[in-house]
């Protein structure tokens, strides 16, 4: 796995690598979510913590929780800075949502040739457990699933609830944009480092460039990962279909506390709706917007239905689950009342 640029970097002139796409890569580009993939970038996070400010509150949390949890191979796998990662440790997901066991068991049936083969990718000599892990396979993965467990228990299974709703909420938020724009919309705003041209996805790159043709039956696995913020990985070797591990929009919402909604809009819809539909800049469930404000959950479903109906959220369903995301609208109306003009004219208008 290659980690390109961190996105707050200067505008990119250096190394481009480059993904062809034919009209059947299309059609099998899909999206997936990886709790193994969450895995090693928290790792990166919390060994840089500085880098990832968005996450510190998850760090802070994290060092406590982690305080009598052993995880060195897990540790000495993830380096920092990131130039390469094992593919083993983040293999790309064969369906869209799989769970944490079923990742570790395609992790522990790695073949040791391919271990060899990417540990070697570290450098000539490794550090001691790595070395150990090349020499026992076997050995290494049992102590690696077994770290993986109780990191994951202690770090982030209190918190996947809510990531897996974010990143679910992500994935029908870019349905939309390719339903309403094809390609060149879903590739839009993914991250500052890609750009999609006439059939070509541009990915910034530091480590690496270069070009390649997809073979017009693996398509891209996109892979939305709230510990990847900010940064954007790829992972393009045979015999697996390629990835690209990119931040959700919405990463810093589970951390932080709900920000005060524009007193303009308050004044207008009232506190409650002006805040709930100043979380929405992503789907969100009834249940997460409960937990985010500290509103009833009651409370929160009437607020919500009442903006629906009045054109400013859309509901979308996904089995049992109902998401809310704002309308242009109503992101008009937010945009116009945090730039001041409508802020002004409440104010003013006494009547």
């Amino acid at each position: 796995m290659v980690a390109p640029p961190h996105p707050q970097q200067p505008t990119w002139d250096g190394p481009v690598f480059t993904l062809e796409f034919s009209a059947h890569d299309l059609a099998v580009t899909r999206f997936a979510c990886s709790p193994l993939s969450e895995v090693t970038h928290s790792v990166q996070v919390l060994k840089e913590p500085g880098s990832h400010a968005v996450h510190l509150p998850w760090v802070r949390q994290a060092q406590q929780a982690l305080a009598t949890t052993g995880f060195a191979l897990l540790d000495a796998l993830v380096p920092v800075p990131t130039v390469y990662t094992a593919d083993f440790l983040t293999p790309v997901p064969e369906s869209f949502s799989p769970t944490l066991d079923q990742e570790l068991e395609r992790l522990a049936a790695t073949e040791p040739a391919r271990i060899a083969a990417e540990l070697d990718r570290y450098g000539a000599e490794l550090p001691p457990l790595m070395a150990e892990f090349r020499q026992d396979p076997a050995a290494g993965l049992a102590r690696l699933t077994a770290e993986i467990r109780d990191y994951w228990a202690a770090a982030i299974a209190p918190h996947w609830p809510r990531m897996q709703q974010l990143l679910e909420g992500e994935v029908l938020r870019r349905a939309r944009q390719m339903s309403a724009g094809g390609p060149a919309a879903l590739f839009a705003d993914l991250h500052p480092r890609v750009s999609w041209e006439r059939g070509t996805l541009r990915i910034a790159h530091r480590w690496y460039h270069g070009e390649q043709r997809l073979d017009g039956e693996r398509g891209l696995v996109l892979v939305p990962a709230v510990f990847a913020w900010p940064g954007l990985y790829t992972q393009t070797r045979p015999p697996h279909q390629p990835s690209l591990t990119y931040p959700p929009r919405g990463v810093a919402t589970l951390w932080e506390r709900p920000a005060p909604a524009p007193d303009g809009l308050s004044a207008l819809l009232g506190p409650s709706r002006a805040l709930l539909l100043t979380e929405l800049g992503a789907p969100a469930t009834t249940t997460e917007l409960a937990h985010r404000t500290g509103l009833s959950a009651p409370n929160v479903s009437h607020h919500l239905a009442t903006l629906t109906g009045a054109g400013l959220l859309t509901r979308h369903r996904t089995g049992r689950t109902v998401r809310y995301t704002r309308t242009p609208a109503a992101d008009t109306l937010l945009a116009a009342a945090t730039q001041g003009p409508l802020q002004g004219q409440l104010r003013d208008d006494p009547g």
